[in-house]
């Protein structure tokens, strides 16, 4: 916190994205969600179930329900962390009543379903990378990925929101909005996930040649893409092999493998889809950290 305070533009933008992640989310879930009982998971789920049973507001509901897992939150991540996540969660809870006043945008359930996913994995995303949660399952979720490092963050999002879907679906005894929801938090979790870790889409080759140093003078000359040169030994000839491997956009793998087949048809070539990058021109090793 000390830190963030001696840096005014560093407040100032966290701040600004969680006000602005907030509001998207509170937009997904009041002019969408909710109005057609669609139960996006998490904590606003269970929010939208109670209010709909036993009436009130369910950013006052979001409000309260988040009061006891806050104070989890405060014992486990310290002061600096809950207030941050105070300030989503207080303002998501007015940013949904707000919008719960103008009522739903639109009766089709689809894209309701499809509209409100969208928003809310967009603010989730935003206030995730701004470094604090929406408060709920959020904080939950962020003790289980310190137990559970190698599982994302969204995967977690996605068995916790087809539980509240489920029980919505059991309380309302409608399958069908019960299914939309569940489509929801499918699109959701995606959403979330391309906003929070951004879009790898990138291809891992390696590449055993003769010519190792010609095709990777080609790979910088024409393509600008960084390769590392590893040393290798053939199984059966005992021969030293020198192996290539790089990482390219997906786009770009077509034109790598013309260069390859240019200058050594001979080479043996894999290719495979990374699908974590960390590093210059890819996401920040920070970011998977949340």
């Amino acid at each position: 916190m000390k830190a963030v305070l001696k840096n005014p533009k560093k407040l100032v933008k966290k701040i600004v994205l969680i006000l602005l992640g907030t509001f998207i989310y509170s937009a997904g879930v009041g002019l969408f969600l909710d109005p057609n009982g669609l139960a996006p998971g998490g904590v606003v789920g269970l929010s939208v179930i109670v209010s709909h049973i036993l009436g009130g507001e369910t950013g006052s509901w979001y409000f309260l329900f988040n009061i006891p897992i806050v104070l989890l939150g405060w014992w486990k991540f310290g002061g600096k962390f809950i207030i941050w996540t105070f300030y989503s969660v207080a303002a998501n809870s007015v940013f949904t009543n707000f919008f719960a006043r103008f009522g739903s945008v639109t009766d089709e359930l689809m894209l309701a379903a499809i509209a409100g996913s969208v928003l809310t994995g967009v603010g989730i995303g935003i206030v995730l990378r701004s470094g604090s949660t929406t408060g709920g399952t959020d904080i939950i979720i962020k003790l289980l990925r310190r137990r559970y490092p190698a599982i994302k963050t969204s995967t977690f999002f996605m068995v916790v929101d087809i539980v509240i879907v489920s029980a919505a679906g059991i309380l309302f005894r409608d399958f069908n909005i019960a299914m939309y929801a569940f489509i929801a938090v499918v699109l959701s979790g995606k959403v979330m996930e391309s906003v929070l870790y951004g879009k790898d889409e990138a291809t891992l080759v390696f590449i055993v040649s003769d010519k190792a140093q010609l095709v990777v003078d080609r790979l910088l000359q024409d393509m600008s893409v960084g390769a590392t040169i590893l040393s290798g030994k053939g199984a059966y000839t005992h021969h030293e092999k020198n192996i290539i491997m790089c990482v390219v956009k997906k786009r770009a793998t077509p034109t790598l493998e013309d260069i390859v087949k240019e200058e050594d048809s001979a080479a043996f070539m894999i290719v495979t889809s990374a699908s974590e990058i960390y590093g210059e021109g890819y996401k920040n090793i920070m970011m998977e950290r949340l």
